[in-house]
């Protein structure tokens, strides 16, 4: 139903002439209506017209509160002019719960700033009304290093024991730190990053790690192979005391925070950590380096050890200055040993590693020791068609030949028709080639006349070891050129060293 009021024309007109402001003293007439009229034509409370007045401040009430029945007419933009409002509104609600005092709950980890110390008492300004306490139960099981970290304008970290006890928050730093730790090793969990700690300590089942303050358990199973290797006894202390202290690279296997269980693992860390370091590893190692490692596992033709991270090969003939069949003969699994670097591929990401070369040559030894016409004893190791190895009973890293020429003053088809595998003889010295590694022996030359006043001289003039051993070459030169056809000049012979002497 459509109402005619009176003034609307009326007001509207002068709106439109310039809107002139009418006169305080001279108010227009107009006749108040007791009661605005809702839209659909029935009379409405006086109140609706002051809740409209309200939300339109340019609307005019009568002197009674009523609203002036042009005020009261619906405004075609009325309805986009009340959503700013509404906007408003909500806005001014979402600043208000923006601005209220966070609630905390227990197991909230919130900073903080200490406000205040006591002996019986630290007091954390928490940035709200109501202030947080670290109670002196846990300051007597704080140590001096910590509690003098706790100095009036420290920033720390703190844990949510009760939100509210007697208008005070109670708060602990442990168990924040404790917390930290466990939300650490759940991301750690995910990523798959590797944790590098130390061995705390260990049960009967493997290995204890602590992660900050929380204690993991790395199980037998999960132990690198390396490390259960060390691990020789029946009893935990036997296998795993000696690796307390020891660097250790795992990754996190499991977080139950409820049941206080973390599990860890060296042997699932290793191949990542084995892989950094050996490139590390590569980068540094010279040839000629001298490192100290430990054999990792020993194959047939050899044994890999580890300098620190990377495997390196020690090849059968690089373990000993002597002849060895089997790397099992002289090393074991876990074994410490002096290695030299004598080979570094980095292309190829291979290290090749002697163990013998950290020994004094056996060679020198010889050359040192031993002279030309010297009797010494040798055990017989191989015989082949051309005569028979012997090992120096004095010096058993060397081996000498005895050529089958050596073996007797008569020919002979084979050297097993004179000597066998095992037989211990004594043998002359014949040749000494340190630089070439041989040394020539003979069997038939140790009752030789030609030898019996050298070995007299010997064996009562000590002294005369070096002059007879210089005597005994030059006759060994001048019967090889006897052999040869070329006998040398009487210029050149020695006045001591006539062969029909001996």
């Amino acid at each position: 139903m459509k109402h005619q009021y009176p003034c609307c024309t009326e007001n509207v007109c002068q709106m439109e002439s310039n809107m002139p402001v009418a006169s305080e003293s001279e108010p227009k007439p107009i006749e108040a209506e007791p009661t605005a009229l809702a839209p659909n034509g029935e009379a409405a409370p006086v109140a609706a017209s002051h809740a409209v007045a309200e939300r339109d401040p340019q609307a005019e009430l009568s002197p009674d509160g009523a609203l002036r029945p042009e005020a009261a007419a619906p405004s075609p933009n009325s309805a986009s002019e009340s959503a700013p409002v509404a906007e408003s509104t909500a806005l001014t609600a979402e600043l208000l719960e923006a601005h209220a005092e966070p609630k905390l709950r227990k197991g909230d980890i919130v900073e903080g700033v200490v406000a205040e110390t006591s002996p019986t008492e630290i007091l954390i300004d928490l940035g709200m009304k109501t202030e947080g306490v670290i109670a002196g139960k846990e300051l007597d099981r704080m140590d001096k290093e910590t509690l003098d970290r706790l100095k009036k304008g420290a920033r720390v970290s703190v844990y949510v024991l009760n939100p509210e006890r007697d208008g005070r928050v109670i708060l602990s730093l442990s168990r924040a730190a404790e917390e930290q730790d466990w939300r650490k090793a759940e991301e750690l969990r995910q990523s798959g990053e590797i944790f590098h700690g130390k061995v705390d300590g260990y049960n009967k089942g493997g290995l204890i790690v602590r992660l900050g303050r929380v204690r993991g358990f790395v199980p037998e199973s999960h132990v690198s192979r390396e490390r259960r290797d060390r691990a020789k006894g029946a009893d935990p202390q036997e296998k795993w005391d000696a690796m307390r202290g020891e660097d250790i690279a795992v990754k996190v296997m499991e977080v139950d925070r409820a049941r206080n269980r973390l599990i860890l693992s060296e042997r699932e860390a290793m191949p990542a950590v084995r892989k950094s370091r050996k490139k590390r590893l590569l980068e540094e190692l010279q040839v000629g380096e001298r490192r100290t490692g430990r054999v990792k596992s020993i194959s047939d033709f050899g044994a890999f050890v580890d300098v620190g991270g990377a495997d390196g090969l020690v090849h059968l003939t690089e373990i000993s200055w002597k002849h060895i069949a089997h790397p099992k003969e002289v090393l074991q699994v876990g074994q410490e040993v002096q290695v030299e670097v004598i080979s570094v591929d980095r292309e190829r990401e291979r290290i090749g590693l002697s163990i013998k070369r950290c020994e004094e040559d056996p060679w020198s030894v010889v050359a040192r020791t031993y002279k030309i016409g010297q009797l010494m004893q040798g055990t017989v190791t191989k015989l082949t068609k051309f005569g028979a190895f012997a090992r120096l009973v004095d010096n058993p890293e060397v081996e000498g030949l005895i050529h089958i020429s050596e073996l007797a003053p008569q020919r002979v088809g084979h050297p097993k028709d004179v000597v066998k595998e095992g037989d211990v003889l004594t043998l002359r010295v014949i040749k000494i080639d340190a630089e070439q590694r041989r040394l020539g022996l003979s069997l038939k030359k140790v009752t030789s006349p030609d030898y019996a006043e050298a070995d007299y001289r010997r064996a009562m003039e000590p002294d005369f070891a070096d002059f007879e051993a210089a005597s005994l070459k030059e006759e060994e030169r001048r019967r090889s050129e006897r052999k040869k056809g070329k006998r040398g000049g009487k210029r050149n012979r020695p006045n001591y060293d006539d062969e029909d002497e001996y």
